[in-house]
């Protein structure tokens, strides 16, 4: 048990963070399953690298929106643009045809065309201005934090029982429909709870952090729905358009 949660922590810490870790001895459908849900915990690090910079923007007094946007570029940097990656060509591959073949095929590529550049473009931009709002105080710096971190719950419903996956030899085969929508609903219920007792700390009304997880939820789970409908099911790249988008909800929801 011990090791199989060491695997699934390595496995989840090595693929969403820059943080070196040993690999995992073990890969499979129960341990990418239980990395899904360590996601959020897995990005601690990379929370704590936001709040650094919105700390360190403070006290340098820097104009609002430059250290909102310095502390994006150290998250982009902090998970290697893994995510933003993956809203790229999502948004490419559901501009590039209502054909299924043809719209994974365009994923595939790897290349960013107009419809993925203006969605990177756009997400950040939205992200960058939301967390202007939080900057000016420790308290509201570590809700930026959590938020970074609950972001990352977006994974546990793309991973979710019933959810397919688009391709036989992708990365969903290891780990679609592994996680009991159970636990999926009960990691967001846990973080609506952890997000209004930070929403508290930083003088917002308790009901804040529950509607920003809200928010975020229902625009993960319009993405999963609609890429599965066009798609015929969910890709890596939909993972992470998933957690950027949840993000901007977030943010935008808690400023």
């Amino acid at each position: 048990m011990i090791d199989a949660l060491t695997d699934a922590w390595r496995l989840a810490v090595g693929t969403l963070t820059a943080v070196p870790v040993r690999p995992p001895r073990r890969v499979d459908r129960r341990t990418a399953a239980a990395a899904m849900v360590l996601a959020p915990l897995a990005a601690v690090p990379l929370g704590a690298v936001v709040v650094a910079v919105l700390l360190a923007g403070d006290a340098l007094d820097l104009p609002l929106l430059v250290t909102a946007l310095l502390a994006i570029a150290a998250l982009v940097a902090g998970n290697r643009a893994f995510h933003l990656d993956g809203l790229s060509d999502t948004v490419d591959g559901l501009a590039a045809s209502h054909d299924r073949e043809r719209s994974l095929a365009v994923m595939k590529t790897g290349t960013s065309g107009p419809a993925g550049t203006a969605a990177v473009v756009l997400v950040l931009g939205v992200q960058a201005a939301a967390l202007a709002v939080l900057v000016g105080t420790w308290r509201a710096a570590v809700l930026a934090g959590v938020a970074v971190c609950a972001s990352r719950a977006a994974l546990a419903v793309c991973c979710a029982r019933g959810v397919p996956a688009a391709r036989a030899d992708g990365l969903g085969v290891t780990y679609t429909s592994t996680v009991p929508r159970a636990v999926v609903a009960a990691a967001w219920a846990a973080l609506a709870v952890v997000l209004a007792a930070v929403g508290v700390l930083a003088d917002m009304a308790w009901w804040r952090g529950p509607v920003a997880i809200g928010s975020a939820l229902v625009v993960v789970l319009v993405l999963v729905r609609h890429t599965t409908r066009r798609f015929g099911g969910v890709t890596g790249d939909v993972f992470g358009a998933a957690v950027e988008l949840a993000l901007a909800a977030l943010l935008v929801a808690l400023a």
